[in-house]
Formats: structure tokens, sequence, C-alpha cells
């Protein structure tokens, strides 16, 4: 029960978390990683590991500042289209992603679906119910990407999973809210 509840969770805060969400900053700078003091006390902020904290960058989408912190433990962060139509989510856990753990393992809120598992790289695609998502094991943890299999497709997904990595320096000030005022 405690599993089903753990994978429930994630899907069904994402609404809530995007609710009344509008982030108009764009993360999309690349560089070295970021200080690992900005990213240790920004991490225990959030009350997550630094070392789960990963960020995704993907063409006409933001990360929604509102939605970036601690869930059950792990890392999380929603991800919006331009026009609203579309989000993912992206959560960061600690565990692995293998071809016999991964069919055993819930995708979110339908974790009551037979969970059909392709590989793809070096991740997983899963699909169950009307939810789908990429999960890409990272050295002891599983990056999951994660989102409704009618509002965004396959293509984004896997980019999203392609795209996912530690954040530097900008892309870790795009997660933070801002403090009154203008930061650079």
């Amino acid at each position: 029960m405690m599993r089903t509840t753990r994978a429930l969770l994630p899907l069904l805060l994402l609404p809530v978390l995007l609710t009344g969400c509008d982030a108009d900053e764009n993360g999309g700078a690349q560089g070295a990683a970021a200080d690992s003091a900005d990213l240790d006390a920004a991490a225990r902020a959030w009350g997550v590991a630094p070392d789960l904290v990963r960020v995704t960058e993907i063409p006409g989408y933001t990360v929604l500042q509102q939605s970036v912190g601690e869930y059950n433990g792990e890392f999380a962060a929603a991800y919006e289209s331009g026009k609203g139509a579309s989000k993912f989510g992206l959560f960061v856990g600690r565990g692995t992603m293998t071809a016999e753990n991964c069919p055993k393992q819930p995708l979110g809120e339908v974790s009551d679906k037979q969970v059909v598992c392709e590989h793809d790289g070096d991740a997983w695609y899963r699909k169950a119910g009307g939810s789908h998502e990429y999960a890409v094991p990272d050295d002891g943890v599983v990056i999951h990407l994660i989102a409704d299999a009618d509002k965004v497709d396959r293509a984004v997904l896997r980019h999203a999973a392609e795209a996912a990595h530690r954040p530097d320096d900008a892309e870790l000030a795009a997660l933070l809210p801002a403090a009154g005022g203008t930061d650079t």
C-alpha cells in the first residue's frame, strides 16, 4: 500500500503544484555545474539531497518555480509549455531501473495498470493507462519525466530525458523564487 501511495502522490500533486503557476523565466543558459555551496544551500532549503537536483531543457517549456522542491524525500519540478497547454513532471529519487524491476514499479497514479517497458538507449520508456514516462538511471538515482500521454508526446519526454542534467548557476537561479527584486 505504501508503494502505491508513493507512486500516486507525484501525479496527484502535479496539478496542485501547477495551479496558478505563471513562470516567465527561462534557465536555458548552459555552463559549468552550479557552485556546490549554492547547490547545497538550495537543496537544503528544498529539503532534498543535492545529488538529486536535476533540470532539463526543452524548447517551448519553462520550469514552474512554485513546483520546485521536495516531494516524499525526492526532488520534483514541473515544466509547462509556453501556452500552458501541456505539462510534465521531473522527479528524481534514489534507486535503479532494470529490465527485471521496470514493469514492477508503478507508474504514477495508474499503479493498478500493467506497466509496459521499452528500453530506449540509456533510458526506459514506460507506459500505463493514460500516463507515460521516461525513466533514466543515473549513478544511483532515477530521473523520471512523466506526463499525460494525451497532452505531451513521447518525443518531448525523450528530449527532456536526454537533456536532464545537474544545473549550472543560471539554471539553479531559475529554480529559485526571486527575492523581492531582480537578482543577477
